[in-house]
Formats: structure tokens, sequence, C-alpha cells
């Protein structure tokens, strides 16, 4: 008899969440539900159209459910989730909190996983959600949504998945679901999905190019292969911003390659000009993502005694434009 599919919540249907949607829904294992915002109804209607490194060409895709708002397990006619993904971006102070966002949806059992960048994204669902598992979920593919229900999805989908650390249930079982969730995502064999044991050194390994390239190319406007070649921009700004990581991350325990920097730089070949998630969401009118990219590790670094200038230069001024967003009659709305 065959096994029943795993029923998985996805909050965020932008470009890293519809990819994971539809790589879950492609090995069979799962069947996704979908809460969409400012796109649900042409994606309800519509399908999205999606051009993917690995999936190829699809119009019209759908996952199992589409809905507008996280459904309440309470009801008798919303199934209960085995695994509840997040994938927005994270905007503290922005409207309702991201964990009261998922309450509805979360039941005993029901494993939380933020697919989400930057630190200390755990703490307020391990504190909200203290029964439930906590996993970190690490995405390296580049996709976004460059129209409404359009996908675009360049560099294969590789992603790291583990238990965040400091939970109150057992470590055993945070270890078993994170493999669970990987063998479910790995099934149709287009994604690589890696169990990963330490999920705190993964996440200041990213911040090497999140709290570098993101800031800098959005204040500047330049992609990633423009701020390369512009004078100064990488020995002056890039790579003290990534050294200034990298110290702050041996403060806390978690020692980075002395080339960390090297490797990082070199991640997005020049000529491929790729435009990073913050720059994307300014030319947008989005209000960007800087406080757990940023904020968190520059926090860190005052805490531990890390001389940091770069990262609180570029805090500072991405908190102005944010400011500047909310306050000059910008859109101001959240790109997922």
């Amino acid at each position: 008899m065959e096994e029943p599919k795993v029923n998985v919540l996805l909050v965020g249907g932008g470009g890293v969440g519809t990819i994971a949607a539809l790589n879950l829904e492609a090995g069979g294992l799962a069947k996704v539900t979908m809460v969409l915002r400012s796109n649900y109804q042409h994606v309800k209607e519509h399908g999205y159209s999606i051009e993917s490194e690995d999936h190829g060409s699809i119009s019209g895709w759908k996952p199992t459910e589409v809905v507008n708002k996280v459904p309440d397990t309470r009801s008798d006619s919303t199934p209960i989730f085995d695994f509840v993904i997040l994938a927005t971006k994270n905007i503290p102070g922005n409207g309702m909190s991201l964990v009261d966002i998922l309450r509805p949806a979360v039941t005993n059992g029901t494993s939380i996983l933020l697919l989400q960048n930057g630190l200390n994204i755990e703490k307020p669902f391990i504190s909200a959600f203290a029964e439930n598992i906590i996993l970190s979920g690490i995405s390296m593919m580049g996709s976004r949504e460059i129209e409404t229900g359009v996908i675009q999805h360049i560099g294969h989908d590789s992603s790291l998945i583990g238990a965040f650390h400091g939970q109150q249930v057992q470590e055993s079982v945070g270890i078993q679901n994170a493999h669970h969730f990987c063998d479910m995502y790995s099934a149709a064999g287009k994604a690589t999905c890696v169990y990963d044991s330490d999920v705190s050194r993964s996440r200041w390994r990213k911040l090497v190019y999140n709290a570098c390239f993101n800031p800098i190319c959005a204040i500047t406007g330049l992609d990633t292969g423009s701020i390369r070649l512009a004078d100064d921009a990488v020995e002056k700004l890039v790579r003290p911003a990534m050294e200034e990581i990298r110290a702050c991350a041996a403060a806390a325990g978690h020692e980075l390659p002395e080339d960390i920097a090297d490797m990082i730089l070199d991640v997005d070949p020049i000529e491929m000009h790729y435009v990073p998630s913050m720059l994307e969401d300014l030319r947008r009118g989005n209000l960007i993502e800087y406080e757990n990219i940023l904020g968190e590790p520059l926090r860190t670094g005052q805490r531990l005694g890390v001389p940091m200038p770069t990262i609180s230069f570029l805090y500072s001024i991405c908190k102005a434009i944010q400011w500047k967003m909310k306050n000059e009659g910008s859109r101001t709305k959240v790109s997922e």
C-alpha cells in the first residue's frame, strides 16, 4: 500500500519558495499548500510560469493547494501539517510577527523549517513553539519572481537542512526530522539537499556573502559583477566587510577558512552581473531585509568585542534607507 504523502504548508511564494514547492511536489512524497499574498489571484487563476535550471520551462504550474492566508488547523476541514516552511523575507516591525502568522497552522508534531537568511531567526520560534522542532534551511540557489507569477531560477537548487541548537525537544528528534526533509526534498533527483550538523557555522558562512554583497550592491545600485569592476569597491568595501564577518564568526566559536573572502568573491562570475535580493527589492520599492543579516552580526560583534566598522556603516545606511522607504510615500510592501 502506498504511503500517504507528507502534508506541507509553505508560506511565501516568491522565487525561493516557489522552486522549493515545485521540487517537493516533483518528488512525489509531499503535497504542498502555498500561502500567497500579492500574487495570489494570478497564481490561483493562471499558475506560475517558471524558467528553471533544474526543472526546465514550465507553464501554468500550481501546487496541490493555493490559499491567501495561513489555514487554521482548529477547523475540522483543515488538515494537520507535518512541515510548515517559512520562505518569506524577515523584516521585524512590519505588521504581524512571523510567529503569529504561522501560529494557526502549528500543532503538536509539526516541524517548522525557516528557509530564511540571517542570524538568530530561530529565537522567537523556539520560545513560542517549545514543543516543536525548528529547522534551519539555507538555500544557495538564485531564484526570483521577475514579474507577477513568473519565476526565473538560475543556479542549481542546493540547500542545507539541520536542527537549530538550544531547543527543548530532544536533539535526536530534530536530527531525524531534518534527515526526513532532506530525503523528501531530494526525491525528485533535481535538487541537492544535505543534512547540516552545524547550522550556526553555516549561517555565519552565508553571511560572508549576504552581509557584504547584498547591502553594498543595494546602496550603490550595482550588481555583483559591476561592484567587482568598480574602482576600489572590493578592496575598500566588500573585502573588509567579509573579514569583519569572519572575525566575528571566529569570536563566536565558528572558524571559517582564511581565504573565505576570495572564495565568496568568486561565487558569482563577473559576466553574470547577478542582482542580489536586496538590490532587487530596492528597485521594486520593497522594504529591505537587513536586521538579521547586518544587525544581528553587528550586535554579536559588539557583545564579543570585535571591531566591525564596515558592517556598522552598512547597517546605518540600510537603516536610513528603510526609514526613507517607510516615510516618503513608498509602497512599503515586503517581497516574498
